[in-house]
C-alpha cells in the first residue's frame, strides 16, 4: 500500500509538471529520458485496476517476488511473459460450468491482465503457483560501479580541429583517484 501511495504521488507530480510544459521531463537538464515518460504512463494506466490482488516483497537485498492471489485459476489458466521491459500476466478461466445449474453465481469465470514495469537489468528468475497464489520471483543484480575519468583538453584553434575527441580514461572502482595538475610552460 505504501508503495501504492508513493507511486500515486509519483504520477500526480508528473501529471503536474506535463501540464505546465506539456512533457514530464520537460526540463533541459533531463537528456534522454523519454522512455521514462512512457514508462509513468503505462504505469498509470496500470495502477488503477485492483483485480487480482498483489503483494511485492523484497526477499533479499537482489531478490524481489510479486504474489498474486489467483483462487479459482489452474497452471494452464495463467501466461506470464516479459514484453521488453514489462512483465505482463495473464489469467483467462475456462468456463466450465456448462451442464451445471447455478442458483446464485458468485464466482465469476473472470479474466485478467496485470503488467509491471521492470526497470533494467532486473531478470525473472522463475514463477510457481502453491494455495491459491502466483509468485513470480525476480533478480536484481548489482550493477558494477564504473569510474570514468574525462581528460579536459585545449580549445581547438581551428575548426577542423573542433572534431577532436578528448581522450577519457577508465579508473577501476576500487582504485583512489588523485588529481594530477600537468603545468605547460608555453
Amino acid at each position: 500500500m505504501l508503495f501504492r501511495v508513493r507511486f500515486s504521488f509519483l504520477v500526480s507530480l508528473a501529471a503536474e509538471e506535463a501540464d505546465l510544459s506539456g512533457r514530464v521531463f520537460g526540463s533541459p537538464m533531463f537528456l534522454g529520458f523519454d522512455h521514462l515518460e512512457q514508462m509513468l504512463e503505462r504505469a498509470s494506466k496500470n495502477a488503477s485496476d485492483g483485480y487480482p490482488p498483489y503483494n511485492i516483497e523484497q526477499v533479499s537485498p537482489t531478490t524481489l517476488r510479486i504474489t498474486l492471489a489467483v483462487a479459482g485459476f489452474v497452471m494452464e489458466d495463467l501466461h506470464i511473459t516479459q514484453e521488453d521491459n514489462q512483465l505482463v500476466i495473464r489469467g483467462r478461466q475456462s468456463d466450465d460450468g456448462q451442464g451445471r445449474i447455478f442458483l446464485h453465481r458468485g464466482i465469476a469465470a473472470r479474466q485478467f491482465q496485470k503488467a509491471f514495469v521492470l526497470a533494467e537489468g532486473i531478470e525473472v528468475g522463475g514463477a510457481w503457483m502453491d494455495n491459491g497464489l502466483l509468485h513470480i520471483e525476480l533478480a536484481r543484480p548489482q550493477p558494477e560501479v564504473r569510474v570514468r575519468k574525462i581528460e579536459i583538453g585545449r580549445a581547438p584553434a581551428t575548426p577542423a580541429s573542433r572534431d577532436r575527441v578528448a581522450p577519457v580514461v577508465d579508473v577501476p572502482a576500487g582504485r583512489k583517484q588523485r588529481v594530477v595538475r600537468v603545468i605547460d610552460e608555453e
